[in-house]
């Protein structure tokens, strides 16, 4: 017996979603490139800067190798939740599949709750596995950040998936063409954060910049704890704040793009 909910109901939305996120699941299983890809690039970012830590230590730099592998690993939470997306995205554009997908029942909201879902636990898949190489090669646990582990990786996960929104709505605005920004928009915010180094290092402009960033709180906290100190909670709110209205802006803009790529007829011209 086939047991069918009304359309707008939430079991329908979420069954709409599944569909999303195994369609998603079942080509990701079908390509073992595509497998071996979630890991292998920040597998090698991982060993690099592990090396570099190690050369450090032997040269008696007086300096913690637990703040590189920290923000190695976190950096990836930001990077991977930011690409992921884009790439969920760009596959249906790669495939011609985009038409189809706003033609069928799915709503945008669950499209993109879909592809928000598939990228974590893509995410998660690929942090897990460097974890694990962290522990086994160089000592480092992630459970050295204690309680402020999860918050860190949350507020990092929320601010990529709004930049993978903005590079998807550049793509919807302006065509293929800008591809690039869905691929390096995250990139720019690197040198901004003060991933690898305190903002305090940067020019005054740039660090006004940077405070507007919630990854710039994110990792700022991070090496607080790394230091001995407590987790930063009210840096850690104003990020969660600052995150909160850049991911409504984005979809706001997604929506937008989306909307005006339908009304000129850009999403049947995708693929070609």
């Amino acid at each position: 017996m086939t047991i069918t909910h009304p359309p707008l109901s939430l079991a329908a939305r979420a069954t709409r979603v599944g569909g999303v996120v195994r369609r998603d699941f079942a080509a990701l299983r079908r390509s073992p490139i595509r497998m071996f890809e979630i890991v292998f690039w920040p597998t090698v970012e991982l060993l690099v800067w592990g090396f570099v830590t190690l050369f450090l230590q032997s040269q008696r730099v007086p300096f913690v190798a637990a703040f590189l592998l920290g923000a190695v690993l976190l950096w990836q939470v930001l990077q991977k939740a930011s690409n992921e997306i884009s790439i969920a995205f760009l596959e249906d554009i790669w495939s011609r599949n985009l038409l189809n997908v706003q033609v069928s029942p799915l709503s945008t909201v669950e499209y993109v709750i879909g592809l928000i879902v598939f990228s974590f636990g893509k995410v998660v898949f690929a942090i897990a596995v460097m974890a694990g190489l962290a522990l086994a090669f160089y000592g480092f646990g992630i459970t050295v950040f204690g309680a402020g582990l999860i918050p860190f990786m949350v507020l990092l996960l929320v601010m990529g998936w709004s930049l993978g929104l903005v590079g998807i709505s550049a793509v919807l605005r302006f065509g293929e063409n800008a591809q690039v920004i869905a691929w390096s928009l995250v990139f720019i915010v690197q040198p901004l954060a003060g991933i690898f180094y305190p903002v305090d290092v940067l020019p005054a402009p740039l660090q006004a910049i940077a405070s507007f960033l919630p990854a710039t709180h994110v990792f700022t906290g991070m090496r607080t704890v790394l230091n001995g100190g407590a987790v930063p909670w009210d840096s850690l709110a104003l990020a969660a704040a600052l995150d909160v209205v850049y991911l409504a802006a984005t979809l706001g803009l997604f929506v937008w793009a989306l909307r005006y790529a339908r009304a000129r007829g850009k999403l049947s011209r995708f693929g070609e």
